[in-house]
Parts: structure tokens; sequence; C-alpha cells
């Protein structure tokens, strides 16, 4: 019995896995209130202004609401891209990039950030998703921001 159970666990681990054909995202049909088509992977640099305007606004706004703080972002530094698409070419289109923040606390902070397709309000437009390390007081990207990272 011993061995025939051996002989079936051989069997099934030398079986070819199962696979299917990767579809990048951007030849995909997408049932979307708005359109059809499928995504653009055109996402801006990272280091462009309107995204970098797009996570001192976010930092801001969070700081204010949340944590009852005027903490800004004053200057962003060193910014540059650490992946494009890590997790493959059938997922939503995402730039990952890394940098350092110069906060109104007069200190310099790293900050990691993606860059996401049609995650936008309502689904349309890119969007960012940020997180300045010493800020995070919730924990959600910890530890130091590593989870905001690819």
């Amino acid at each position: 019995m011993k061995w025939l159970a051996a002989i079936i666990s051989c069997m099934l681990l030398s079986a070819p896995a199962f696979s299917r054909e990767i579809t990048p995202a951007e030849r995909r049909e997408r049932a979307h209130l708005l359109d059809l088509k499928g995504f653009s992977a055109g996402l801006p640099a990272c280091a462009e202004g309107a995204v970098l305007h797009n996570v001192a606004s976010n930092f801001a706004n969070k700081e204010r609401q949340f944590w009852n703080s005027n903490a800004q972002i004053l200057a962003f530094e060193q910014i540059e891209e650490v992946a494009w698409r890590p997790a493959g070419l059938d997922y939503i289109p995402r730039r990952y990039c890394t940098g350092t923040a110069v906060v109104s606390d007069g200190f310099r902070h790293k900050v990691n950030f993606s860059i996401r397709e049609d995650l936008g309000f309502i689904g349309i437009g890119w969007s960012t998703d940020s997180c300045v390390d010493g800020f995070d007081r919730n924990y959600a990207y910890a530890p130091h921001c590593k989870q905001a990272a690819p």
C-alpha cells in the first residue's frame, strides 16, 4: 500500500503543471461602464510633475484628515523607477518608484509609491499609492514602507 501511494505521488509530481496562456492586459477586453477596451499601459514616469503632485497631495490630505497633522511634502529628491509590471503582463499595469521626500518636519524620509492604471476616481485615469517612512502611523505598509514596494 505504501508503494502504491509513493508511485501515485511520483506520478502527480512529475506531471506537467497546469498552465494558461498569458494575455497582456492591453489585449484583454474588460466589462467597464465607460469603455470596453483593454489597458493602454501608458503610465506617466516616476519623476513627472503630475505624479509627484498627486503623491504630495494625498500625503497632506491623509495627514490632515486622519492624524490631525500639518505635515506636508515640500520636495522630492532622487526619484527613480524600481519596477515596471513586476506581477506580470496579465495584471493591471503598475509602475513602482522610490526616492526621498523632504517633509515639513525638517527631515528627509524615504518614500515608496506606485502608479496604477485605471484605478483613479471611479476607475478613470491613473492614481498613486504611497508610503512615507516615519509617517505610516497605522503600519499599513510596515516595516518601514517595505510593503509599498514590489
